[in-house]
């Protein structure tokens, strides 16, 4: 046995231990659900995720857990969910909201300015947006649209309800015009005005699936995730997102990602964002 197979990560919580062979069988079933690339160095955020599942459900090994995802759907989810989520923030990367600041005078007046805030996590993203649309358009029609892969993000995602220090870099005048500060029992907590929540709409969305028929947007964020796609992937998920996007529409992605050699559809106006030629 070499030294590879015969590694295991034991829980910080004193879960099961997850061996190198079930890390990979894991990784496998991730990346066929999600397309998400797990690498060995996320074995131990594997196994602290997901052992107090096993214990949950009674489970001595994680072959157990793999063959329970076999069979079970609810299950799947649950996986998907616990593994896929990432934290985010309120105005997260600034200068994407500066540049769609100046943008949205410039987009035609019909029909109703769409945006759409792919992979949103827990709602941050979305609700920046619809804060920026807010002020910029205050009297014509908008929408945003939240999607994710975990319905549980989307679940907390609707309530608007989140911890006042997610809100650091909200601007001021936002956020007291947005939000409500939480008191006695909510303390350190803000709600997302019941107005602004009511604009937004947050729906469950698999990348690596065909997707629903959403219409199509002036602006998708597609920000922070695709990290985690290899570049067959990421060819993929980007070609299947494009009908949505429209004509002269712009796509925008994390600082730290990069379409290059992954569209020819999309032309690059400055660091992360892109038009559709």
């Amino acid at each position: 046995m070499t030294a590879v197979a015969s590694r295991v990560t034991h829980a910080a919580n004193g879960g099961p231990p997850i061996t190198a062979p079930e890390f990979d069988a894991l990784s496998r079933w991730l990346y066929d659900n999600a397309g998400i690339h797990m690498t060995p160095a996320k074995q131990p955020l594997v196994t602290s995720r997901l052992s107090r599942r096993l214990r949950d459900l009674e489970l001595g090994t994680f072959t157990e857990y793999l063959r329970r995802l076999g069979s079970d759907s609810e299950e799947r989810q649950v996986a998907l969910d616990l593994l896929t989520t990432n934290e985010t923030y309120f105005f997260r990367e600034p200068r994407h909201f500066q540049f769609l600041k100046a943008l949205l005078p410039q987009l035609p007046a019909q029909p109703p300015v769409r945006i759409w805030s792919a992979a949103c996590s827990s709602g941050e993203e979305p609700y920046s947006i619809a804060m920026t649309l807010s002020e910029v358009l205050p009297h014509r029609p908008w929408e945003v649209l939240g999607t994710d892969i975990s319905r549980r993000v989307l679940e907390a995602a609707r309530t608007g309800h989140y911890k006042l220090e997610r809100a650091r870099d909200i601007p001021p005048a936002l956020l007291s015009r947005y939000c409500l500060k939480g008191t006695g029992p909510q303390t350190g907590t803000l709600l997302v005005s019941r107005t602004l929540r009511s604009r937004v709409k947050f729906e469950p969305v698999n990348l690596n699936a065909p997707l629903p028929d959403f219409g199509t947007f002036d602006v998708i964020f597609l920000r922070n995730v695709m990290i985690y796609f290899d570049e067959p992937t990421k060819r993929e998920v980007i070609a299947r997102m494009l009908p949505l996007l429209r004509p002269d529409g712009h796509f925008i992605i994390g600082h730290s990602e990069s379409l290059n050699g992954i569209t020819t559809a999309l032309r690059p106006l400055a660091p992360s964002i892109y038009r559709r030629v």
